[in-house]
């Protein structure tokens, strides 16, 4: 691309004055394909208007999480806390990403202590005490998406679980405290994996994070397992979700024949997830979304 050609991130502004300096630093670095070190696509990189968009997407996705945590309680079916989101960011002008995405028929994700992820709200789903609860949220303002998942417990919750779910938690801040401009992808899911492991528990490995932004899944994929200094060069301008989900007994999941969607851990053990989309900063990272 010529200096004074226009930017090819679609900001408006010449090259020279955009993204060049940034191309020749990624040019400058060796990367190690051996180790998978790749550079990121140019499509996956955001400007500063999508990054805007994104926020507001999260604010709404945000509020809609907010609004759960004040209304979810033993007895409450979880087709009620999925009419309560959905029509929040309706409301708010959004729309539920979730909603027939790929068939899906719900606005969120509800899975409940042996569900991985995917649980799809109904009427004859009642959350009752010992739960442990995650929701899944991901929310569309003017084209923009952001993710994000919180963990709640119901009632009279068993240390076992809960230490489950504080783990977890801590997980994924170790893994987004990971997230450094012109280190590697592999460096997340390092971290991810050995808070996991000292506390004798497994990563689910079938399915991780993604890029999000102008789409609810981009590149790069995000596993929660790795190496350091391994995969994707994370640059300024990368969006993503970092989203473990750990299990207390193996890592092992199936999804259910009859539905489509619904993630079991195998061996029938508690899993936990907690989930940010994250941005990738000139000096460390932001959360867009949590």
């Amino acid at each position: 691309m010529h200096r004074n050609d226009l930017c090819w991130c679609g900001s408006g502004l010449k090259y020279k004055r955009c993204h060049l300096e940034f191309d020749e630093k990624i040019d400058g670095m060796k990367l190690d394909f051996k180790r998978g070190q790749v550079r990121p696509p140019h499509e996956i990189i955001k400007t500063e208007k999508d990054i805007a968009g994104i926020i507001e997407s999260g604010k709404i996705n945000n509020a809609a999480l907010d609004l759960i945590a004040e209304n979810i309680k033993e007895g409450m079916d979880t087709l009620t806390l999925n009419d309560i989101a959905d029509k929040f960011i309706v409301d708010n002008g959004g729309i539920p990403a979730c909603l027939n995405y790929a068939g899906y028929p719900k606005s969120i994700c509800i899975s409940i202590n042996n569900v991985v992820c995917h649980g799809i709200p109904s009427e004859k789903t009642i959350l009752k005490s010992g739960d442990i609860v995650n929701v899944d949220i991901t929310t569309i303002l003017n084209g923009y998406f952001a993710d994000a998942s919180r963990m709640f417990m119901i009632g009279d919750v068993s240390d076992e679980a809960k230490k489950l779910v504080e783990v977890t938690r801590q997980c994924m801040e170790l893994g987004i405290n990971a997230a450094k401009p012109w280190h590697f992808l592999g460096d997340i899911g390092a971290v991810i994996e050995k808070n996991a492991h000292a506390n004798h528990y497994s990563v689910v490995t079938a399915l991780g994070g993604h890029g999000v932004g102008k789409k609810f899944h981009e590149e790069p994929f995000v596993n929660h397992i790795g190496e350091k200094n391994t995969g994707m060069l994370l640059v300024p301008g990368m969006v993503f979700t970092v989203e473990p989900m750990i299990n207390a007994g193996d890592f092992d999941v199936y999804t259910d024949e009859d539905d489509g969607w619904t993630v079991y851990t195998k061996d029938g053990s508690l899993s936990a997830q907690w989930e940010k989309t994250i941005l990738i900063t000139e000096t460390g990272t932001k959360v867009l979304a949590e």
